[in-house]
């Protein structure tokens, strides 16, 4: 078999994806506690081939990350390159941290139990991130197996922290804050884990070559402190109830927040993702303050001081006409990034693309969702980001958590041959 694709894509059947999306998504993995998986997929790295291991970052989170060795890309023009994946997964499986807020109850697509449904897998995170991240693993697998000659190195790299969250306050955690928003991407690459260029496995089925960044906001409304008993007699001014109309205007602006940012690609949305303020366990009282956090999403180019200033300026508005004075401050920031579409790493995904699916590629727009390619882009690795299309069924509903926890395991194949025909390109493996 001369064709190299071939070569790689006949180790590479519908089965064998199936059993990985069924073996990654086995074992839970939240953020803060990926270590058990990352051990297994290092262990796989190393059955196939690679120099691999679990890069631990404490006892509770870890990295996966293995080398397999060209002929040398300094001598023959071959260039190294990194195809990621994060592995962790955006909600915990576990009802006593999932529950109320993911819903009254926990489906069976919201547990960390894989189970098939035709011609797809579903399981907490069974589509985002562990579908696309068991096709880097099989791909890489197939690639090795496959005895094909390349002058540039191929990573395989499974990121912890990957899901825009802070720190799970519970038991068996880590105590540490910055347990999200990119930390074992960030980590991987302090640890020299570079390449010349990286490909991010992650929804959609497109190539991106920038994507929205994040920043995450602390709106404070403040108030009288008080007791029911004496809202007659004493000054009473509630921030929950001026906070409700405080958000009510801040959904509005965030409606209209897209159009002023577009891009090409971009359209960074934004939500208010919550409301804090007074005790429950002492409804006879009122609070001194009401908290709203909001996560707003950046386009490439735009600076977060610049968002700020923005937000800072309406809400200073509001002020204005509510008679009250309420402060923003800036919680988080991850900026978003832009590697040139011309770039090496952009076209050959976007020549993969074509190969694979045998259309013509298109720029998708209005995008908002963010990855750690921001974290790859940001440290200097210029970045594509490839995935698979949403699920599609007349068998059952595709909200938001169940288009993350299914994964279709035809679109999985097609995945590989992508990354499989990048993986040819970059580390000069065509013979």
């Amino acid at each position: 078999m001369n064709d190299p694709v071939a070569r790689i894509m006949a180790g590479i059947t519908e089965d064998r994806l199936r059993a990985a999306a069924h073996a990654l998504t086995d074992i839970p993995s939240p953020t803060g506690r990926e270590a058990p998986l990352a051990r297994l997929l290092a262990e796989r790295l190393t059955a196939a081939g690679f120099r691999a291991s679990a890069q631990h970052i404490d006892e509770h989170q870890a990295n996966a990350v293995g080398r397999l060795r060209g002929r040398g890309g300094g001598r023959d023009g071959g260039a190294d390159l990194m195809l990621y994946a994060p592995i962790d997964t955006l909600t915990t499986g576990d009802e006593g941290l999932d529950l109320p807020w993911i819903g009254s109850e926990l489906r069976p697509d919201m547990r960390a139990a894989a189970r098939d449904e035709g011609p797809f897998v579903s399981g907490l995170g069974a589509g985002n991130p562990k579908g696309h991240a068991a096709c880097v693993l099989v791909l890489a697998e197939a690639f090795a197996e496959s005895g094909i000659e390349h002058g540039g190195d191929l990573i395989a790299a499974f990121g912890a922290g990957g899901m825009p969250t802070n720190a799970i306050d519970a038991p068996g955690y880590p105590a540490r804050a910055n347990t999200g928003q990119g930390v074992g991407c960030s980590y991987l690459l302090e640890r020299g884990w570079y390449a010349d260029h990286a490909v991010i496995a992650k929804p959609g089925d497109f190539v991106a070559h920038e994507e929205v960044g994040l920043c995450w906001f602390e709106i404070t409304v403040p108030g009288i402190h008080t007791y029911a008993g004496s809202r007659h007699r004493l000054p009473y001014r509630n921030p929950i109830v001026t906070a409700a109309e405080v958000v009510t205007r801040l959904e509005a602006w965030l409606a209209d927040y897209p159009a002023r940012h577009r891009t090409g690609t971009a359209a960074p949305q934004g939500i208010i993702g919550s409301i804090a303020g007074g005790w429950e366990r002492m409804l006879a009282v009122t609070p001194a303050v009401c908290r709203i956090r909001l996560d707003v999403r950046i386009a490439p180019g735009t600076a977060p001081m610049d968002l700020k200033r923005e937000l800072a300026a309406y809400v200073a508005r509001l002020a204005d006409e509510l008679d009250a004075e309420p402060g923003v401050e800036m919680v988080l920031a991850v900026p978003g990034t832009h590697t040139p579409p011309d770039a090496p790493i952009v076209r050959a995904a976007v020549e993969a693309w074509e190969g694979a699916s045998g259309l013509p590629h298109e720029p998708v727009p209005d995008n908002s969702g963010a990855t750690d390619a921001n974290i790859l882009r940001a440290r200097g690795i210029p970045t594509a980001r490839v995935g698979m299309p949403k699920v599609v069924s007349d068998e059952f509903d595709v909200d938001f958590s169940r288009g993350m926890n299914t994964v279709d395991v035809r679109a999985m194949r097609r995945l590989c041959e992508v990354l499989a025909r990048i993986a040819l390109t970059i580390t000069k493996g065509k013979q």
